[in-house]
């Protein structure tokens, strides 16, 4: 079975659009199979874009687990003088979020695979739609890696459904040592709020 967090998805390329409609944006965005949610803006991402403040205006901003871009384009809509990385494993996804940042005339948001986001940079805030269908131990690995990079005023923001295991989660962090409070509840989804 093909999985959106492949590096290079097995599925058939089979390009299509979705509307990303939220108050302050209207953006069309490219999409393709092997890709996560392409026949609609997921729930979940919808409920974090809806409830989340608006990110730091300067610094490094990162959409963690990119997708086609709705959070990136999102984040770089919110804060234009902020540079804003998207990231993830599925070179196809890279690939539509580069397109879709050009179409929109958001020249701040870099696409980048996990592994080529220099050691240097820190974020001064996280959003993320996180991959929880990696598992348990592969999800705490890739947040450990990425939340260490916050600056120390910076926040993440997670949006995690219900029954995936947002309470499992939030425990688990607050175990590492984050700060880790439940932002927003809405439709079974939790926005947790992490920082130091």
């Amino acid at each position: 079975m093909a999985h959106y967090f492949e590096e290079q998805p097995q599925a058939a390329s089979r390009p299509s659009s979705v509307d990303l409609v939220l108050p302050d944006l209207h953006l069309r965005l490219e999409t393709d199979r092997g890709v996560f949610s392409p026949e609609r803006i997921d729930l979940g991402t919808r409920v974090l874009l809806e409830s989340v403040p608006a990110p730091p205006q300067e610094g490094h901003l990162l959409d963690l687990g990119c997708g086609y871009g709705p959070i990136a384009l999102t984040m770089a809509s919110r804060a234009p003088s902020a540079t804003v990385w998207a990231v993830d494993v599925n070179r196809r996804s890279l690939e539509l979020t580069e397109r879709n940042a050009k179409a929109a005339a958001l020249g701040r948001v870099r696409p980048a695979h996990v592994d080529e986001v220099p050691e240097d940079v820190r974020f001064a805030a996280i959003w993320s739609n996180p991959a929880i269908r990696i598992g348990k131990q592969a999800m705490h690995e890739m947040l450990t890696r990425w939340l260490t990079r916050l600056t120390p005023d910076g926040v993440a923001y997670l949006v995690v459904q219900k029954h995936l295991g947002s309470d499992s989660l939030q425990r688990w962090l607050s175990d590492q040592g984050w700060q880790a409070t439940r932002e927003a509840s809405r439709a079974a989804y939790r926005i947790l709020k992490v920082t130091r």
